[in-house]
C-alpha cells in the first residue's frame, strides 16, 4: 500500500520538519502500551472472548484508536500475551538445551502449567496458538514436533513409560488452565501438585513425595 504522507506526515517521516511529530509518535506509543496493559488486565479477569470495547474502556482511548493500532481482535490478543509466549519460548530452548531429559520436561512444564494456572486469559491463547507463536526454530517447525522431541528424549532415556505420549500433555494443559480464576497463591501450589502428580503416573523410576495440597475454591471457575 502507498504511503500517504499527506495524512499522517509525522509519523509517515520520522525525519520531516513538523515540530509536532515526537510528541504525536510518543502518544501514539503511550496508547499503544495503555491498550495492552488494559487488555492483559481485561483477558485476565474475563477470557479472550472479553470485549474490545472493555479493553478501549480501561486502558481510555476510542474504539478507533484501538482498532488503528490492533485492527483485528487475534492481532490484540497475541500482542497482549506476547511476553508470556517469550517466555514459554525460551523455556523450550532451555528444556531442549538440558542434559537431563526429564528435568527439562519438568521444568517446562512447570513454567507452563504455572503461567496458565494464574493468569485466565493466556490459557486458552497458549492452548489454541503456540503451535504458531513459539515457532522460530527451523529444524522444528512447531512446539508440538519440540514438545514430542522432549518426550521421546526422555522415554528413550528410561525416565518416562514407554507409553507415554505427547498428546498426554494436552490434558495436563487443559487441568492446568481450569485453575485460572483461583486465588494466585492457591492456584500455584495446586498445579504444582497436579504436575508432580501427573508426571509420577509416567516415571519410571519409584515416585517421590506430592507436594502439599492447595485449598481450592470449588466455586470459582475460569
Amino acid at each position: 500500500m502507498p504511503a500517504q504522507p499527506s495524512h499522517k506526515p509525522s509519523e509517515q517521516d520520522p525525519g520531516g520538519q513538523d515540530p509536532q511529530a515526537p510528541a504525536l509518535r510518543a502518544d501514539a506509543r503511550r496508547n499503544r502500551e495503555r491498550i495492552l496493559e488494559a487488555a492483559r488486565q481485561v483477558f485476565a479477569d474475563q477470557g479472550v472472548d472479553a470485549p474490545t470495547s472493555a479493553v478501549a474502556r480501561r486502558a481510555g482511548v476510542g474504539a478507533a484508536t484501538l482498532y488503528r493500532r490492533f485492527p483485528t481482535r487475534d492481532a490484540l490478543v497475541t500482542a497482549a500475551f506476547a511476553e508470556q509466549l517469550d517466555v514459554c519460548a525460551a523455556a523450550f530452548d532451555e528444556a531442549l538445551a538440558d542434559p537431563d531429559p526429564g528435568r527439562g520436561l519438568y521444568v517446562l512444564l512447570e513454567k507452563v502449567c504455572a503461567t496458565q494456572a494464574t493468569d485466565r486469559g493466556f490459557a486458552p491463547v497458549f492452548m489454541d496458538r503456540f503451535a504458531d507463536a513459539l515457532a522460530h526454530d527451523p529444524e522444528r517447525a512447531c512446539a508440538e514436533e519440540r514438545m514430542a522431541h522432549l518426550v521421546r528424549r526422555a522415554r528413550e532415556s528410561g525416565q518416562l513409560r514407554a507409553d507415554f505420549h505427547p498428546s498426554d500433555i494436552t490434558l495436563l494443559l487443559l487441568a492446568s488452565g481450569s485453575l485460572a480464576g483461583q486465588p494466585r497463591d492457591t492456584a500455584l501450589a495446586a498445579s504444582r501438585r497436579l504436575l508432580a502428580s501427573f508426571l509420577q503416573g509416567f516415571r519410571t523410576q519409584r515416585p517421590g513425595p506430592l507436594p502439599p495440597p492447595a485449598p481450592l475454591e470449588p466455586s470459582r471457575r475460569p
